[in-house]
């Protein structure tokens, strides 16, 4: 039996979070989607064709919270590049690589393991505004050109310091150097900024390994901060797993697999896996208009203030919606004026 045909005139909006897999890159999964809903016949053509976006790239090597975004909801993916991120990583002591990860040659080793006493102590150095060298192997633009094409031809790149935030860093389970691997140690749940409740090993045994998880700003690269504290540590080390639980507001709770993803073409209702447009600005107020505010926002058109009276008081960005939840526009109140930052035009 066939597939039931579409109606291509209602147009998905939103964002799927995909749980990515080892070695699919960012882009690979932007296709991923464009090819389902092409096959379900939402994509569309020409004009009407829908666009897709991801709301961060996360690379190959990384598994973990994706967010793609479809159609109007690719107007906030800027937004979602601003936003914090959560990563849970493995550094294994012993070998620094040119790529800072396991696919680089080994660049510098050492015979020094740390103790979990001396993880536990460095890691506060690292917790606030931070400053980090990226990797050469970044996809950072240099010239023009992606430092990652540059050192892969050869050209000595200069890489420069940047400043980055890290709300959160805990140890979240470690492997002994005897390869007795402690697994107690569950990822700290809300990663409020301070270490809680390590696992239980002696202080003083040398461990091979440790896996951390934290909460930092945009422009973070853990492969950095795990190079920067195996450093401290008066070793070396790599990352070995990179694994994002959390971009902005979505988490792997809301994310699904590549499987899932590939019955949206096989027939499956996408409402079961689309998250609306909203639900990106969930840490900003959302609030309905009047119809005839709702049509001057469309317009292009400012509000006063003062057309708001009775109503509850905004300061900067909120979500302008009308009939009860259908999104307007992203705006803001400035000096009592009311303008649009981002029309959504949801059909």
């Amino acid at each position: 039996m066939g597939k039931a045909p579409r109606d291509e005139s209602v147009k998905p909006h939103g964002w799927i979070i995909l749980d990515k897999p080892l070695e699919l890159g960012s882009t690979q999964a932007v296709g991923a989607v464009k090819r389902n809903l092409r096959e379900a016949g939402l994509l569309g053509k020409g004009k009407n064709k829908l666009k897709v976006g991801h709301g961060g790239t996360l690379d190959p090597l990384a598994t973990g919270v994706l967010p793609i975004a479809i159609g109007e909801a690719t107007k906030l993916c800027g937004r979602m590049l601003d936003a914090s991120k959560i990563y849970e990583f493995t550094i294994a002591f012993g070998s620094e690589t040119e790529t800072l990860d396991v696919e680089g040659e080994v660049t510098e080793t050492s015979d020094h393991r740390p103790t979990l006493a001396e993880v536990e102590a460095v890691l506060s150095q690292f917790i606030g505004p931070i400053e980090q060298i990226p990797p050469k192997y970044s996809a950072l633009k240099i010239d023009g050109k992606r430092a990652y094409d540059l050192a892969r031809a050869g050209v000595d790149v200069e890489m420069k310091m940047r400043t980055v935030t890290i709300f959160s860093l805990a140890i979240s389970s470690l492997e002994r150097s005897n390869g007795q691997g402690d697994r107690s140690g569950a990822m700290m749940e809300g990663l409020a900024g301070s270490n809680t409740g390590p696992p239980v090993a002696s202080h003083r045994e040398e461990i091979q390994e440790v896996t951390l998880a934290s909460n930092v700003s945009k422009g973070t690269y853990i492969r950095s901060l795990a190079r920067d504290i195996a450093r401290a540590l008066h070793t070396v080390g790599h990352v070995t797993m990179l694994r994002r639980t959390k971009a902005g507001p979505f988490t792997l709770n809301q994310a699904i697999s590549l499987d899932k993803l590939n019955e949206i073409g096989k027939g499956a209702d996408i409402k079961d896996y689309l998250l609306p447009l909203e639900a990106g600005l969930d840490d900003i107020p959302a609030f309905d208009l009047t119809p005839d505010q709702a049509r001057m926002l469309r317009q292009g058109l400012t509000l006063d203030e003062q057309d708001l009276i009775g109503n509850p008081v905004i300061n900067g960005l909120f979500l302008a919606t009308e009939n009860v939840g259908s999104p307007v526009a992203l705006a803001e109140l400035v000096d009592g004026t009311i303008k649009v930052v981002r029309g959504f035009n949801m059909e």
